[in-house]
């Protein structure tokens, strides 16, 4: 006998009631022939053990289950618009509200007996179902909004856009009906808003306000409101702005204005998940842009720490208070604390990383893991946990479809629950569940932490009020000696204006830093000038308290700033500069590791593919960001003695490589978006026929921290006059030419995190009086017939650095032919030692007791002329003199081809290299860069002896000869 059958299949303490449940649906099921179908018999135990509601629904109504099996649809999933299309159908315009309520109950009802079966039999996985139950509320909303809306314009008037058409309401979802995780008795969180306001052109000239309030007004009761059907969805439209005290609906202006300047943080987690479910697509996506900066910050915001650690503080003690701690939502361990892991990285990096803007809590992670900020371990550990207490969740809740996440306390019930999730008795499903919500909360702990201070660094004390004596006294206690001069530093600093100015929130956030800043300074040898230098820091970011939350939240990122602070005044200075660069200061095996060419591409490439391309601000900053973040990688690494001087440059030369490169490509598609580009240049993204020359430091790969570029543009292959090809057609030339001006103003426009590079473009042919952008012919005229010899000096360290690579070869073959002609040596003598006297007299510091590292005598700027001058005197005989641009490498090759005798190369290189670290450091330091005139006397009187032997003569020594 089938019911025989069907309960020998459930525990012996279920018996009984699946008995009585198969009593209330068996007849009919034999009736219509499904107690015969085998797929639905293997699922019968299951359903009937686990799920009163189900076999409720199905007695109230036989023909739901019937319906259901003979389509198919209990066999399926169905689509979002599916389940439109079929509610939609049903629900015609002369049906009254009672027969609309009616419809859509039993319509949910049905639904919610198939997605439960689906669910129960293990037919459906965790995804499908909570998409099922989120497709069934937008649909049960965006049919009955449409049907309210319909009747509200036959009745008031249609309220209109802009353009003229009918103006529907936005509807936003919150929470999980937001990220398509509808659990399976969920309220829905609902926000009305609608685009524009307006009068009606009824008798009562009915505003849009008071038009669009009645209609959600409807639209809750419709879907709220319990009848002999029971209910669609519970609404909570509490998460509006002001809550239960605002307005019911708002225009998106003053939402605007509301998410603007009054939301509360807490409003910021709720709104991660927000999304459009009804009204008109277009005015809904308007909305979220307008939501978006609100939810989405372009700093990193580590209060969300603190904020969330506060708000599980206060559920713990309200489910505490509450004796409700086997709460499989927001008890410890529970679904509250996945969300909140993942939704505090969302809040503090989202505005950053485009991947984190996502709703769903599997999506985060799985970012999360992606980007290195949780190890892949966890994230599957909590991925699994979500699943697997998302489905302990659904189970609860479709025993009598309640809203309820507590585990239940009734025999009966908790022996169904523990056949339903597979278990064979209660104690294996605890002890499964146990491990699992110990697992979540074990993370929970290690990302919410908070930081330790030991007794003595209370963050209670008000440090900003204590007089020198307490501080002295408190000082002591932390175990830093009372003749530190610490206290007088930190008293200044109390009383400076900046700190003066401080909101009560920064002042507690400072109360909290200082003291573990002063414990971290106690193995120093000078604290007082790593904290004066920090200090200064603070000073900076007084009224930004988000950083002072980021080094309270990450004693990591604290220790490393005092450890910079003790090596290099100007790395401190630079994050206060840029205090986005705090960020850095989280991960020390990235921050001590300065990025290689080919990585650096591919970081840029990744940071502007979190930009949209048409947003030509986030761009810049973008740009600017990946800079700073780079340059203080290459600083930490130079002061902390992890690269040799030589590479430092090597690093900052890559990097501005990196970044013209970028904005080379984003000018030239800028401007081929409006004027298209030059015929035989279409049919890819590249850049074609224009390319960017580095001259100087920038072509020598020798720049420094505080280098311009020297730059000079050039293009080819086409003629001036031909015209583009884009709906705004000029000349080519006035093409290029145009990409070079957007080059420039990328690079030089000075934004929030300053400007790119500064940029000189003197060398291009005629100086200031030339082109912006020189053709090949042009400049290949110009320094084969009229470039100075300086002109033709600079040349030597000129090399293609981005663009087109065909027109930096034909720069090349220019550049090799201008160098490369037999020259008058005297002559070439003559004008390389007068144009070095004029530098060293106006740009040599004179002070005396000093030597000037760049232009002293001895120094950098007589190696380069040097150098500059025995490659053009011997490039005629040995191109290969023409292949290096940096000096190094070039009296390496001098040496080689016997144009410079061995040991002069070896010393000038020696003094050279020497020269550079000194500046290097003397820019770390923010120093000028001279020395005692007492240092490096030996290697000055080296080069200077070079520079005689070579400069004094004035006859023609042959090729080689010193």
């Amino acid at each position: 006998m089938l019911i025989e059958e069907l309960t020998d299949a459930v525990p012996l303490e279920l018996q009984a009631a699946s008995r009585l449940a198969w009593e209330r649906i068996g007849l009919s099921l034999e009736a219509t022939g499904l107690a015969a179908d085998p797929v639905l018999r293997v699922s019968l135990p299951k359903v009937l053990a686990a799920s009163p509601f189900v076999i409720e629904r199905c007695a109230r109504d036989a023909d739901i289950l019937a319906s259901l099996a003979g389509s198919g649809r209990l066999q399926s999933s169905l689509q979002p618009d599916e389940l439109v299309e079929a509610l939609s159908s049903r629900l015609s315009d002369d049906l009254d509200e009672a027969q609309c309520k009616a419809l859509l109950r039993r319509f949910r009802n049905a639904e919610m007996v198939r997605i439960a079966w689906r669910d129960i039999a293990g037919w459906a996985p965790l995804e499908e179902t909570l998409g099922d139950l989120t497709a069934l509320a937008e649909a049960c909303i965006q049919v009955g909004l449409e049907w309210l809306f319909e009747r509200a314009c036959a009745l008031r008037g249609t309220p209109l856009n802009g353009q003229g058409e009918p103006q529907r309401m936005t509807v936003l979802g919150m929470g999980k009906l937001g990220a398509w995780e509808l659990n399976f008795s969920s309220d829905i969180d609902l926000i009305f808003a609608y685009e524009r306001e307006g009068v009606l052109s009824d008798r009562r000239e009915t505003s849009y306000g008071e038009f669009y309030t009645r209609l959600a007004q409807g639209l809750v009761k419709l879907l709220d409101e319990s009848t002999v059907d029971g209910f669609v969805f519970r609404v909570d439209t509490r998460l509006r702005p002001f809550g239960d005290s605002g307005p019911l609906v708002m225009s998106f202006d003053a939402m605007e204005q509301y998410y603007q300047t009054q939301a509360r943080e807490w409003e910021r987690y709720a709104m991660v998940k927000a999304r459009v479910v009804a009204g008109d697509p277009g005015a809904g996506q308007r909305l979220e842009k307008i939501l978006h900066p609100f939810v989405y910050r372009r700093y990193l915001d580590f209060r969300a720490f603190g904020e969330l650690r506060e708000l599980k503080q206060k559920i713990a003690l309200e489910l505490k208070r509450k004796d409700r701690q086997d709460n499989v939502k927001l008890g410890p361990g529970g679904i509250r604390e996945v969300e909140f892991i993942g939704q505090a990285f969302q809040l503090i990096r989202g505005g950053r990383e485009k991947s984190l803007q996502e709703r769903s809590i599997l999506k985060v992670l799985k970012a999360l893991g992606s980007a290195g900020h949780l190890p892949v371990a966890v994230v599957s550990k909590l991925a699994a946990a979500y699943r697997f207490l998302r489905l302990v969740e659904n189970r609860i809740q479709q025993y009598e479809d309640k809203q309820t996440h507590d585990l239940p306390t009734q025999a009966l019930v908790r022996a169904s629950l523990a056949f339903a999730l597979g278990f064979t008795e209660w104690e294996a499903f605890i002890a499964q569940l146990e491990e699992v919500r110990t697992g979540v909360h074990e993370v929970f702990e290690q990302v919410f932490e908070s930081p330790h201070v030991e007794q003595g660094g209370d963050s209670r004390v008000s440090w900003l009020d204590l007089d020198e004596s307490l501080l002295e006294r408190m000082l002591v206690e932390l175990g830093l000696p009372v003749d530190s001069g610490l206290a007088p530093a930190l008293r200044e600093f109390a009383l400076c204006a900046a700190v003066k100015r401080m909101t009560p929130k920064g002042v507690v956030e400072l109360n909290r830093l200082l003291p573990l800043l002063l414990r971290m300074l106690r193995p120093m040898a000078d604290p007082r000038t790593a904290l004066v230098r920090i200090l200064k820091l603070l000073e900076t970011i007084a009224s930004r308290n988000v950083y002072l939350t980021l080094l309270v939240e990450n004693p990591l990122a604290l220790s490393q700033l005092v450890k910079l602070a003790a090596a290099s005044n100007w790395i401190v200075a630079y994050i206060a500069a840029h205090p986005l660069l705090l960020d850095e200061l989280l991960d020390p095996a990235r921050l001590y590791a300065p990025l290689s060419r080919d990585k650096l591409k591919a970081e840029l490439a990744q940071r502007l593919g979190n930009v949209d391309a048409d947003d030509d601000e986030q761009f810049m900053l973008a740009l600017r960001q990946f800079k700073q973040q780079n340059v203080l990688r290459i600083a930490v690494a130079d002061v902390m003695g992890i690269i040799p001087i030589m590479v430092v440059s090597d690093y900052l030369t890559y990097l501005a490589e990196t970044v013209v490169a970028g904005v080379v490509e984003q000018a030239w598609q800028l401007t081929a978006q409006r004027h298209g580009v030059p015929p035989g240049h279409a049919g890819d993204q590249a850049v074609r026929g224009f390319a960017v020359i580095g001259y100087g430091k920038m072509g020598g790969l020798e720049l420094s921290y505080a280098s311009d570029l020297d730059l000079v543009f050039l293009y080819g292959g086409v003629q001036d006059t031909v015209m583009t090809d884009g709906p705004s057609p000029i000349p080519a030339a006035q093409f290029f030419a145009r990409v070079g001006k957007r080059i420039i103003n990328i690079l030089t426009t000075r934004m929030l995190g300053g400007e790119l590079y500064e940029i000189d473009l003197r060398l291009r042919p005629s100086g200031n009086s030339g082109l912006l952008v020189s053709s090949l012919e042009a400049y290949e005229s110009y320094q084969l017939n009229d470039a100075w010899t300086w002109e033709l000096q600079a040349l030597t360290r000129a090399r293609f650095v981005s663009g087109d690579p065909e027109i930096g070869a034909a720069f090349e073959a220019i550049r090799a032919r201008a160098l490369g002609r037999p020259r008058d040596l005297a002559v070439l003598r003559d004008e390389v030692r007068s144009m070095r006297e004029k530098m060293r007299e106006n740009l040599a510091v004179k002070d005396p007791g000093v030597f000037d590292l760049k232009q002293g005598p001895g120094g950098i700027a007589d190696i380069e002329f040097i150098v500059q001058f025995k490659v053009l005197s011997g490039a005629h005989d040995y191109s290969q003199l023409l292949r290096w641009t940096d000096v190094v490498r070039s009296l390496d090759t001098l040496s080689e081809c016997a144009c410079l005798d061995v040991a002069d190369a070896q010393a000038l290189r020696a003094a050279y290299i020497a020269y550079r670290e000194s500046t290097h450091r003397a820019a770390l330091l923010e120093e000028p860069a001279v020395v005692p005139e007492s240092e490096y006397t030996d290697l000055r009187d080296r080069v200077l002896a070079i520079w005689d032997a070579l400069f004094a003569s004035t006859e023609n020594p042959k090729p080689g000869e010193n």
